[in-house]
C-alpha cells in the first residue's frame, strides 16, 4: 500500500538516516539509476546531466542544503581556471591561483575550523566565544582538495581546463567518491567523461568483487567490532584492563582500515560498473616494513596529494636535509589538521611527520637501509613490520580518542594495569569479536593476487556471480546493526 510519508522521506534529507552505500535504500536507488544510465549510454549530454543531477541528489541525502557548496565551488574554480589558463603574465597568474586557494580554504576553514579557532581564542581571552552551531558538510575536505588540484594543475600548465562548466560539476560531484574519496585528480578523470562508457567483463567482475569486499569489510568486520568492543573501550578505558585496552587499539586499527578501505573499494567498484576508473586508495598498508612504505600504501590519494601539492610546494627535498625534515613535519601536521579540528589530530600528524623525518635521516646515514620492504630479508621484514605496525597503532590512539584524557587513561591501563590473569575470561567473553579480528588480520596478511582473483571471477557463469552477490548481501544483512553506522571518514 502506498505510503505518502515514506515516499516523501525517501526523496528528502533526513539527518538521522543519511544515504549510505551499505543501506537498502541505496541498493534500490542505485539499481534504478543504473537502468536509466545504461539507456543513456550513447547520449553524452543527457548522460552528463543525469549523472550530475543524481550526484547532487546523493549529496543532498547526506548533507541537505549544503549540496549548494559543491555548485558554488564548481562555479568559482571553473571560472578561475578559465581565466588562469588564458593569462600569460606570471604575476596575474599567481593572483588567480591565490584567489582560488583563499576561496576554497576559506570555505573549508569556516565549516571545519571555526569552532577550533574560537576555542583557542576563548582560552586566550579567558571568555567564551559563541560562533553559533556550524554544521560540518560531509566530505567537504575531499571535494575541496579535488577542486584545488584542478586549479593548481592549470597553474603549473599540467592541465588544460575543461570547456564546459557542467563537465567540471560532473567531476567535482561524481557520487561514488564524493563524500569519502578517493581524491581523484581532474587530469585523470575529465578525459573519461566524454568517452562512451564501456564496461568490459573484467571491469564488471572487478567492480562486483570490490563492492562485495567493501560490504564485508564495513558491515561485517568494522561495524561489528566497533559496536561490540572498540567503542566501549575507547569510551571508558578505565573500566577495562590493560589487555582489553590493547585489544581495543588493535581493534580500532582494523576497524578504521576496513571502514575506510571498504568505502574506497565500493567507490572504485561502483565507478567501474559505470565505466570509470579510479586510482587504488589502499594497498595492504599493515604489511609495510617502514613508515615511509605505510604512507605509500595508506590513503594513497591523500598522501600523494599532500606530496604533490604541499610537500613539493614547500621545497620538498631540494633545499637541504634540515629543510626536508621540516617540510615533512609541516606536511604531516597539516595532514593531521585536514582530518579534524582538534589537537589530537595535530599530534597524530606530528608523530607521523617526525617518524618520516627520522626515517629519512636514517636512510641518509645508513645507505644499506631499505626505504620499503622490497629487497628486505624475511626476518628483517617481519621485525620492521612489527615495529611499524605498533607505531601506527600507538598513533591511532590519538586519532580515535575523544580527548587527551582518554589517551592518557588508555596508555596508563596498558602499561600499569595489564591484568594477565583476566585474559582467559576476556577471550571467552569477547570470543566472537576476537575471532572476527583474527580473521580480518589473517586475510590482510595472507598473500593474494588481485588480478588472478578478478580473472577467476570473470570466468564464472553469470548465475554464479548472482548467487555470490546474493549470499554476501544476505550475510551482511544478518550481521548488520540496526543502528546507522556512517563511514568514519564522513566526518572529514
Amino acid at each position: 500500500m502506498f505510503n505518502p510519508e515514506s515516499f516523501l522521506e525517501f526523496w528528502t534529507y533526513n539527518p538521522t538516516n543519511p544515504l549510505l552505500f551499505t543501506s537498502k535504500g541505496f541498493l534500490l536507488l542505485f539499481t534504478l539509476f543504473l537502468i536509466i544510465y545504461t539507456a543513456l549510454r550513447k547520449n553524452l549530454s543527457a548522460r552528463i546531466l543525469y549523472v550530475t543531477a543524481f550526484s547532487l541528489y546523493f549529496y543532498y541525502k547526506t548533507s541537505g542544503i549544503y549540496f549548494l557548496l559543491i555548485i558554488l565551488m564548481s562555479i568559482t574554480d571553473f571560472t578561475i581556471g578559465y581565466f588562469l589558463h588564458r593569462e600569460q603574465r606570471q604575476a596575474r597568474r599567481k593572483l588567480w591561483l591565490l584567489l582560488s586557494i583563499v576561496t576554497d580554504l576559506g570555505i573549508l576553514c569556516y565549516f571545519k575550523y571555526t569552532d577550533f579557532f574560537a576555542e583557542i581564542v576563548s582560552d586566550l581571552i579567558n571568555r567564551p566565544l559563541d560562533v553559533g552551531n556550524i554544521f560540518l558538510p560531509v566530505g567537504i575536505s575531499f571535494f575541496t582538495f579535488q577542486s584545488m588540484s584542478y586549479v593548481i594543475d592549470i597553474y603549473r600548465r599540467q592541465l588544460t581546463p575543461t570547456r564546459y562548466w557542467i563537465d567540471y560539476l560532473f567531476y567535482l560531484s561524481f557520487f561514488p567518491q564524493l563524500v569519502a574519496g578517493p581524491i581523484v585528480r581532474a587530469r585523470d578523470f575529465l578525459p573519461q567523461i566524454s568517452q562512451k562508457p564501456e564496461v568490459t567483463d573484467e571491469m564488471f567482475s572487478k567492480g562486483l568483487i570490490l563492492i562485495l569486499i567493501g560490504l564485508i569489510k564495513k558491515a561485517i568486520i568494522s561495524d561489528y567490532i566497533s559496536l561490540n568492543f572498540v567503542d566501549r573501550v575507547f569510551d571508558s578505558p578505565l573500566q577495562y584492563s590493560g589487555f582489553e585496552n590493547l585489544m581495543g587499539v588493535y581493534g580500532y586499527a582494523l576497524q578504521i582500515y576496513c571502514d575506510f578501505s571498504g568505502y574506497s573499494d565500493m567507490a572504485i567498484g561502483i565507478a567501474l560498473l559505470l565505466g570509470f576508473r579510479f586510482p587504488k586508495n589502499f594497498d595492504l598498508p599493515y604489511r609495510s616494513a617502514t613508515i615511509t612504505e605505510f604512507w605509500r600504501r595508506w590513503h594513497i590519494s591523500l598522501s600523494s596529494w599532500l606530496k604533490d601539492y604541499l610537500y613539493i610546494s614547500l621545497g620538498g627535498n631540494r633545499k637541504g636535509r634540515i629543510r626536508t625534515y621540516i617540510n615533512l613535519l609541516i606536511t604531516m601536521l597539516l595532514g593531521g589538521l585536514w582530518h579534524g579540528a582538534a589537537w589530537r589530530f595535530i599530534i597524530w600528524g606530528g608523530l607521523h611527520g617526525a617518524a618520516l623525518a627520522v626515517h629519512k635521516f636514517l636512510l641518509s646515514r645508513f645507505p644499506g637501509m631499505k626505504p620499503t620492504s622490497e629487497g628486505m630479508s624475511r626476518g628483517r621484514h617481519i621485525a620492521n613490520g612489527l615495529l611499524t605496525f605498533h607505531f601506527v597503532c600507538f598513533c591511532w590512539i590519538f586519532f580515535r580518542a575523544a580527548d587527551m584524557e582518554i589517551v592518557t587513561s588508555m596508555l596508563s591501563q596498558i602499561f600499569t594495569n595489564f591484568d594477565f590473569q583476566l585474559i582467559p575470561a576476556v577471550l571467552e567473553g569477547y570470543w566472537k569479536v576476537f575471532a572476527i579480528m583474527a580473521l580480518g588480520y589473517l586475510i590482510h596478511f595472507l598473500p593474494m593476487n588481485e588480478d588472478k582473483t578478478v580473472g577467476y571471477i570473470t570466468k564464472m557463469p553469470l548465475a554464479v556471480k548472482v548467487v555470490l552477490t546474493v549470499v554476501v548481501i544476505w550475510v551482511v544483512m544478518q550481521m548488520k546493526s540496526t543502528e546507522i553506522q556512517p563511514f568514519i571518514y564522513f566526518q572529514f
